[in-house]
C-alpha cells in the first residue's frame, strides 16, 4: 500500500501547532497532497513535485521545532548521507533545503512496512515464508554492509525501518544514524531493539551494534513477536535483564538459522557474527530451503 511505510503517529500536538495542510506549498516547488506523520520532532508529508513531476515524501521540522538544534541536524545528517550514497536496498534521497528551515525530499516507496507485514500475518496465525525472511536477511546485510564500507552505522533496524515490495526489501529512517567507532548515546533509537551497547551507553560502537539489529528483525519476522520488549509494562531495556529465547524455542526452523540469529542477538558483540559470516549462513540456507513449502500455522491453545 502507497506510503505504508510512513507511519501514522498516534494523538501529536496538533491542536498547538498544526501541520501544514493539503494544496499548501511545503517548498517552492514541492505542493502538499497529505500529512503522512507528526514525530516528537518530524513531520512527514506527500508532496507533488513539478520538477520531477511525480509524488515524493518529505520530512520536515515541525513548526514549533524550527529552532531545536538536534533534530535540525539529525534531518540534515539523514538528507546528507542517502544524496551521498546510493544502494538498492536503502531509501532514496533526491535532495536537501537547508533554508530557511531543512527539508528532505525521498522517494515514494510501494509496499508495506515489514511491522505492517508481520502483524497482518500474526492476525491470520501465520508465519512468513522461512525462504522469504532468508532473503530478506540478505538485503539487510547488503545494505547495512555497504553503510558500515561507508563509515556509517544505522543504529535504528527495526521491522518499521524496513519496506517490503515485490520481494524487496529497502532500508529507511537514517535519523539517528552515527560513525563506526563513536561513543554510545546512552538510549538513542528504540529501546526494544536496540544492542546491549546501546541501551547501555557510554561505550564505543562497531558494526556489531546493526548486527544485532538484523538480528532483531529476523527473530520477528521468524516467529511474530520481538524478542525483547514485548510487554508494554516490563523493565525499560529488558535486553539488559535476560538473554534473548533461542529462536528454536519459538518456531522450528533450521538449526543453522536459529544458531544465526541467536549469536546476532548474543550479549557479547565479539560472539556476534560479522556481515560477512551472517551473509554467507544465509546464502548456504538458500540452497536447501523449498520456496514452495506452505506456511506453518500456529498451534492454537487447547480451551480451557
Amino acid at each position: 500500500m502507497l506510503h505504508d511505510y510512513i507511519k501514522i503517529a498516534s494523538a501529536a500536538d496538533d491542536s498547538i501547532v498544526p501541520p501544514l495542510s493539503k494544496g499548501e506549498f511545503l517548498a517552492p516547488g514541492y505542493r502538499i497532497l497529505k500529512h503522512l506523520r507528526r514525530g516528537r520532532a518530524i513531520d512527514a508529508y506527500e508532496v507533488w513535485s513539478e520538477e520531477r513531476d511525480c509524488n515524493c515524501v518529505a520530512k520536515a521540522l515541525r513548526p514549533d521545532r524550527f529552532h531545536d538544534i538536534k533534530p535540525r541536524r539529525r534531518l540534515l545528517r539523514e538528507g546528507r548521507i542517502l544524496q551521498q550514497i546510493s544502494h538498492p536496498h536503502l531509501v532514496r534521497a533526491y535532495e536537501t533545503i537547508r533554508r530557511p528551515h531543512p527539508i528532505v525530499i525521498f522517494e515514494t516507496l510501494g509496499g508495506m512496512t515489514l511491522e505492517g507485514l508481520i502483524s497482518d500475518y500474526r492476525h491470520r496465525q501465520r508465519y512468513l515464508r522461512l525462504n522469504e525472511i532468508v532473503v530478506l536477511g540478505l538485503h539487510l546485510c547488503s545494505a547495512v554492509g555497504y553503510l558500515h564500507h561507508h563509515g556509517i552505522l544505522h543504529l535504528d533496524l527495526k521491522p518499521s525501518n524496513i519496506i517490503a515490495a515485490c520481494g524487496v526489501a529497502k532500508v529507511i529512517d537514517l535519523s539517528v544514524s552515527g560513525h563506526l567507532g563513536m561513543r554510545a548515546r546512552k538510549g538513542v533509537g528504540t529501546r526494544q531493539y536496540l544492542a546491549l551497547e546501546q541501551a547501555r551507553g557510554g561505550g564505543f560502537l562497531r558494526e556489531a551494534a546493526d548486527v544485532w539489529g538484523i538480528g532483531g528483525i529476523l527473530f520477528e519476522a521468524a516467529t511474530g513477536r520481538r524478542a525483547f520488549g514485548s510487554q508494554a509494562r516490563g523493565p525499560k531495556y529488558e535486553q539488559l535483564m535476560r538473554r534473548a529465547d533461542p529462536l528454536r524455542s519459538k518456531r522450528r526452523v533450521p538449526a543453522a538459522f536459529g544458531a544465526a540469529v541467536d549469536r546476532c542477538l548474543d550479549p557479547d558483540p565479539t560472539q556476534r557474527p560479522t556481515i560477512e559470516e551472517l551473509t554467507k549462513i544465509l546464502n548456504g540456507l538458500t540452497q536447501t530451503l523449498n520456496p514452495d513449502k506452505p506456511l506453518v500455522r500456529r498451534k492454537r491453545r487447547p480451551k480451557a
